[in-house]
């Protein structure tokens, strides 16, 4: 970010600093020199003095580009924003250019994935659709031996931190399987580039996914989060579903399970899905009508949990829904 900043500014162009965060670091500290800073919203919180990216001496400033360094950062409680990339959109509403950056374990819809193969859960996440806002993306890709060595050598972290961190996050294994990810998604973001700019064949019919979910939280989470890669990977527009039959009204189950439920909602929202909620006793019925009002391409559910007799019971509904997906040509993703 800060070698693009020089760049623009030996062009003439008005780029100034909203927020950068240099841990200490030689290399960073000697690149903010000559690139004016716009100065930090300092806050008391806590017993401790912390510095903020000021939004409102942002917008009053209004150059024509800003750096705005950790775009998942959660903000001092009593901020404008809860996240820093909600003080991105506002500068960017403003008619402000934004250059931001984000690490890959901080993506929404990539949360579990990263789970999985670190073993830490990423409180700080970011919504997949603010880097789709992104007019380009711009993958800094170190080979895990290189990011390694810069660790080794106090360019990422203070000595103290460095062994913790070499046997948790940095990893050599971790680092690769975070690499090819970081990969996917710029080649991802490619796709869309391609998909958005290179004129369509009339005759192409363009993606539209269709989430159903239920009141099982963790399925449902899987569910939303899989369909947003998939929603990513195709430029497509998508929705989630939720159909409460009259066994799921809001009197018959658990106020737990229908917070679970909301906050699920918000995530499938935050994620760029359009939501829409139904009443029908038949779900595969519920699940045909929306598809076709939207012009649904492939429906996505989440693996069944059910007994063996729950399942002879259900299949004639499974096969109704199999035989009217298939006549009209309508794929069907069952999720994991």
């Amino acid at each position: 970010m800060l070698q693009e900043a020089h760049e623009l500014l030996k062009n003439g162009i008005d780029v100034q600093i909203g927020f950068i965060e240099p841990h200490d670091r030689k290399e960073t500290i000697a690149l903010l020199d000559g690139i004016p800073i716009i100065p930090r919203h300092s806050v008391f919180y806590k017993g401790k003095q912390l510095d903020e990216i000021d939004l409102q001496a942002v917008l009053n400033t209004h150059p024509e580009v800003v750096l705005v360094d950790e775009l998942a950062h959660s903000n001092v409680p009593g901020s404008k924003n809860e996240k820093r990339w909600q003080d991105v959109l506002d500068i960017l509403d403003a008619g402000i250019n934004v250059i931001s950056a984000v690490n890959i374990q901080h993506i929404e819809s990539l949360n579990r994935v990263v789970k999985e193969i670190t073993g830490i859960e990423v409180a700080e996440r970011i919504p997949d659709k603010v880097l789709q806002l992104a007019d380009e993306v711009v993958n800094i890709d170190l080979t895990a031996d290189e990011l390694i060595s810069r660790l080794k050598a106090g360019k990422i972290y203070a000595p103290e931190k460095v062994e913790v961190a070499l046997n948790n996050f940095f990893r050599s294994e971790s680092i690769l399987q975070l690499r090819e990810l970081a990969l996917k998604e710029v080649a991802g973001q490619i796709e869309r580039k391609v998909e958005n700019e290179i004129p369509r064949n009339a005759s192409f019919r363009h993606e539209k996914i269709l989430a159903c979910i239920s009141s099982n939280e963790v399925t449902a989470k899987t569910v939303i989060r899989k369909c947003s890669r998939l929603a990513s990977y195709y430029n497509a527009q998508w929705y989630v579903l939720y159909v409460e039959t009259p066994n799921e009204s809001s009197g018959k189950i658990p106020l737990d399970k229908q917070r679970h439920l909301i906050n699920n909602f918000k995530l499938a929202t935050e994620l760029g899905a359009e939501v829409i909620r139904t009443k029908d006793p038949k779900v595969a019925a519920a699940i045909m009508r929306e598809a076709d009002e939207k012009n649904i391409t492939t429906v996505c559910i989440g693996k069944p949990t059910l007994s063996l007799i729950e399942v002879i019971m259900a299949t004639n509904v499974f096969n109704q829904l199999l035989k009217k997906l298939s006549s009209n040509n309508i794929d069907l993703i069952i999720m994991s």
